[in-house]
């Protein structure tokens, strides 16, 4: 697996489910979450429960803001729509999927879509962005999920994160310095901040043209700790993303040795400001 060796900090497997995918490469049981986030740009939903609790740098959410950009976050939500670092916890605790300015007001894009579940006998809560636009309600879709999964049979707080790809074809919006079209200016993000020691984007993050489609590190093209292309698995115990230990898989886990996760140098951007 190409990613596991540019990784060098904690990161481990996750639960398998293996039901039929909903759509086509990774995304899957997309149907089970269908709350919706009406159509809109930079806005977020009010708190919503997860259905189980995740513990997070020392405490306990039962809650979360699902924000349109691409992210969810713990104390606060996040209008945010240009990118940047998340290792200084500015944005408190974060997982995102796909940071970047989403924009779900054109005709042909759906909106956002989120809910609660039981997959695999474990409780979850699954965040859908499935053929979303980009700002100014451009024509163009991206198409990924995430899915938290309640791990307390491990232990009280444990989850799983699980990010899924379909497509990626656009990384930044025209107020991120994106020309139309959706490629260039800055980035999109994918990664995590769940404590000062457990914080990290995936590779190609901030990086004009490495995450979309055909990019050398295309998030359809590469998978972590999954044997499914488009598929990236991160388990948090205790409040952090921690390692694998060898020869102590737990259940329900595809534990691969010797991985790690290590952070990518950041590119600190000054937010940009959209004409009214």
């Amino acid at each position: 697996m190409r990613y596991a060796a540019l990784f060098a900090t904690g990161l481990t497997a996750v639960a398998s489910f293996g039901a039929p995918a909903a759509n086509a490469a990774a995304i899957h049981d997309a149907g089970l979450f269908t709350t919706v986030l009406p159509a809109n740009d930079d806005e977020s939903t009010g708190q919503v429960n997860l259905g189980f609790s995740a513990l997070i740098n020392g405490t306990t959410y039962t809650q979360t803001y699902v924000n349109n950009n691409g992210n969810i976050t713990f104390n606060n939500p996040l209008g945010t729509y240009t990118p940047a670092a998340i290792t200084d916890g500015s944005f408190g605790p974060i997982i995102a999927a796909y940071f970047a300015d989403v924009d779900t007001r054109g005709a042909g894009s759906n909106p956002v879509t989120y809910g609660t579940a039981t997959l695999g006998g474990h409780n979850v809560f699954g965040v859908d962005y499935i053929h979303v636009g980009v700002y100014s309600e451009q024509p163009i879709y991206n198409s990924f999920q995430m899915i938290l999964t309640d791990r307390s049979d491990v232990g009280a707080g444990d989850f799983d994160i699980q990010f899924n790809y379909d497509t990626i074809t656009w990384e930044a919006g025209t107020a991120s310095g994106a020309p139309a079209g959706g490629l260039g200016g800055t980035s999109a993000l994918v990664g995590y901040w769940t404590s000062p020691t457990s914080n990290a984007t995936l590779p190609g993050s901030l990086i004009n043209g490495a995450l979309i489609n055909g990019g050398p590190d295309a998030l359809i093209s590469h998978s972590l700790n999954s044997n499914v292309l488009g598929q990236y698995n991160f388990q948090v115990r205790n409040g952090s993303v921690v390692p694998v230990v060898p020869g102590v898989p737990e259940p329900e886990t595809y534990a691969l040795m010797g991985l790690g996760l290590g952070l990518l140098g950041w590119i600190a951007r000054k937010r940009q400001h959209k004409a009214a």
